[in-house]
């Protein structure tokens, strides 16, 4: 027999990377919830920062300051001897961000602007319009969050898949080491750090935006005036609003990254027809035996 033969002989017997069975682990309504955040959220964010735009500045406190500075956050363009330039001040830190904060290119025109055309929703200055895109979608937003919660207690989605356990607790330094060193586990629940991760966004980020978004609404504030009180303010409601939507925002770009290195296939089939494959050797289910 020749070495080549040999070879294609070797190949031909060496076994297949066995595979773990196919689970149902996405109900219908954590698949639906899902997306409508993905899309509300795109919306959100690109509205909001319409909506910053018209006063490019973050501050701390009740109020913004006139003949004290309380601001944390400035976007804005100032005239050097170079010519004009855009600066981001953060903490009275001055950083020169010409090109993308502050100032940047509209169809070939200088633009003096927060953030840049491309960034927002409309692309042109329009307040009014970006307000009512924003205020839509996170009606949008908190709707499906409350579907998702009662279907979630009732399926024990949140119990099994969101709360933190003290198993979890104790887990979780290996899962973050396994997840460093990109060894992932396909299992039934979500792992130590997944819990982890999505206990912060619905127990903390969600409930901040949407209580902040509140705060800022001057009909809340006068039926519900103990919420200027809790945030210190609609300013520093207002910072606290956009600092939720840059971890979210940090959030979004770490999962895309993770259902990526996981194995897109598998996640985005889990998110779409509620099966996913597991590592081997995890027992399937009965009613998940006949997809295996």
């Amino acid at each position: 027999m020749t070495d080549q033969a040999m070879d294609s002989a070797t190949v031909a017997e060496k076994p297949a990377k066995p595979k773990g069975p196919l689970i149902y682990r996405q109900s219908i309504f954590t698949r639906v919830t899902h997306w409508v955040w993905a899309i509300a959220m795109f919306f959100l964010l690109l509205t909001g920062l319409q909506i910053y735009n018209a006063h490019p500045t973050l501050y701390i406190g009740e109020q913004s300051g006139f003949e004290f500075d309380n601001a944390v956050l400035r976007i804005g363009a100032e005239n050097t001897p170079e010519g004009p330039r855009g600066f981001t001040t953060i903490f009275g830190q001055k950083f020169d961000t010409t090109g993308v904060l502050g100032m940047s290119e509209l169809r070939g025109n200088t633009n003096f602007i927060g953030f840049p055309s491309w960034a927002t929703i409309p692309s042109v200055r329009d307040l009014a319009t970006g307000r009512v895109v924003h205020f839509f979608f996170a009606w949008v937003f908190v709707a499906a969050l409350a579907v998702w919660f009662v279907a979630s207690l009732l399926n024990r989605h949140l119990w099994r898949d969101i709360i933190l356990k003290p198993r979890d607790i104790r887990d979780l330094p290996k899962d973050i080491w396994d997840h460093i060193t990109f060894r992932f586990h396909h299992r039934r629940s979500y792992t130590p750090l997944q819990k982890v991760a999505y206990f912060g966004v619905f127990a903390i980020l969600f409930p901040l935006i949407i209580l902040t978004g509140l705060t800022m609404s001057p009909a809340m504030n006068a039926g519900w005036p103990w919420l200027v009180d809790i945030f210190g303010g609609r300013q520093t409601a207002r910072t606290i609003h956009f600092v939720v939507m840059v971890l979210l925002v940090l959030f979004f770009v770490v999962h895309v990254a993770m259902v990526v290195l996981a194995g897109p296939i598998n996640e985005l089939r889990s998110m779409i027809t509620g099966y996913y494959r597991t590592s081997p050797g995890t027992e399937p289910d009965a009613k998940d035996k006949s997809n295996g």
